[in-house]
């Protein structure tokens, strides 16, 4: 089993240490980010890394000013920022006196309150990156099964049976709840949030109505928002708006809502092996939350919506950058096959091109004169990668 998985994101970090004092990686608590620091850090000959959930280092910082003083000359690591807010003024000043590029490395939580916090005391000083579990691109498509099984988070992807990547998914869930909510939000009810999940996995891949959320959980339709946009801020879920035009059509305006890691959509539908996602009925739901993932967690300069008419016809994702236009539909078939809704949807936006993504291993033309493909999720991301 691997025991490190090179990240995508690793040459664009390291060009950002280059160009800005301070590089902050964002991203859910476990997906990876103080491996890949740690092994970034292994480019400097001097670089400390602080753990603020650690009482040792903690105390490193009780005279904060004197200890940024005493190793001005080296590349510092501060994982968990979110639980010092009161360092950024003292960062701005730090990094203002040195006046040099790649000093300080920020690891934490997309959490409003340290976006707020960093955006105000460091503008034009610091480089935010996204960083998600782990992706195909990184993995290989030849483990996209185990991937889409088990998520992206290391500590379910990399053990060695589904037994211990199911637990350790169980217990993120539980932390997840009991720790990192209350961290962020105090006054929400865990039992709500709880059950907000548990609905939104049951919701993968279909419009979001916060009225039905409303009625089911019993509170009003303003917490139900505020819910979903903790999950959202939290990088849990995903809402992939929708596309608009100035076509004179009828069109569904609610975002599409997806759990952003199958594992844990999975672990949240009791879904614990191959076999039994593959009989599950959201096994089509939960292919579609995969593939949407991997796309817009790769191709990050491309934005993604989806097309709907109040007729029903439809496209799953429309990925847009500049002028060009991509539409994508997924089928969770090794021989899929488009239905006649997204042929007229596919005449209302007028695509460059248009993908059909499946769990497949090779690539073909299924429509040549319409410019229509299919493949995995690897081979669009690639094909698009080739745009630049």
């Amino acid at each position: 089993m691997q025991t490190y998985v090179e990240r995508y994101q690793t040459g664009y970090i390291r060009e950002r240490l280059k160009k800005m004092p301070v590089t902050a990686i964002l991203g859910p608590r476990q997906c990876g980010k103080t491996t890949l620091a740690k092994y970034i850090m292994q480019d400097f000959d001097n670089s400390i890394y602080l753990d603020l959930e650690s009482l040792r280092d903690i105390r490193k910082l009780n005279d904060p000013e004197t200890f940024f003083e005493d190793n001005s000359g080296k590349v510092i690591c501060i994982d968990e920022i979110q639980r010092r807010p009161g360092l950024f003024p003292l960062l701005r000043s730090i990094v203002d006196r040195n006046k040099r590029n790649g000093q300080i490395i920020l690891l934490g939580s997309a959490s409003p309150d340290l976006l707020k916090q960093s955006s105000e005391t460091l503008a034009g000083r610091i480089s935010y990156i996204e960083l998600t579990p782990f992706l195909l691109i990184e993995v290989g498509a030849e483990h996209f099964k185990q991937l889409w099984l088990r998520g992206g988070y290391p500590g379910s992807y990399l053990v060695e049976n589904e037994d211990d990547s199911y637990m350790w998914r169980e217990d993120f869930i539980r932390t997840f709840l009991e720790r990192d909510i209350p961290m962020l939000e105090k006054r929400y009810q865990l039992g709500n949030i709880s059950r907000t999940w548990q609905m939104c996995a049951h919701l993968t891949g279909q419009t979001l109505n916060y009225s039905t959320l409303s009625s089911s959980l019993g509170v009003s339709g303003h917490t139900v928002k505020n819910y979903i946009d903790l999950l959202v801020k939290t990088s849990m879920i995903r809402l992939l708006p929708a596309y608009s035009s100035n076509l004179k059509k009828r069109l569904v305006k609610s975002p599409k809502l997806y759990l952003r890691d199958t594992g844990i959509l999975h672990s949240l539908l009791e879904i614990e092996s191959r076999n039994a996602l593959l009989g599950n009925p959201a096994y089509g739901a939960s292919w579609e939350a995969f593939s949407v993932e991997q796309i817009l967690g790769t191709v990050k300069r491309w934005k993604g919506f989806f097309y709907r008419t109040s007729s029903g016809n439809e496209i799953d994702l429309i990925l847009t950058r500049g002028g060009r236009k991509i539409a994508v539909e997924f089928k969770a078939s090794s021989a899929p096959e488009l239905t006649k809704g997204f042929y007229i949807a596919r005449e209302d936006v007028i695509p460059d091109e248009s993908w059909i993504v499946a769990p497949v291993k090779d690539s073909y033309t299924f429509d040549k004169q319409r410019k229509i493909y299919v493949g995995n999720p690897l081979h669009l991301i690639n094909k698009i990668l080739m745009y630049g």
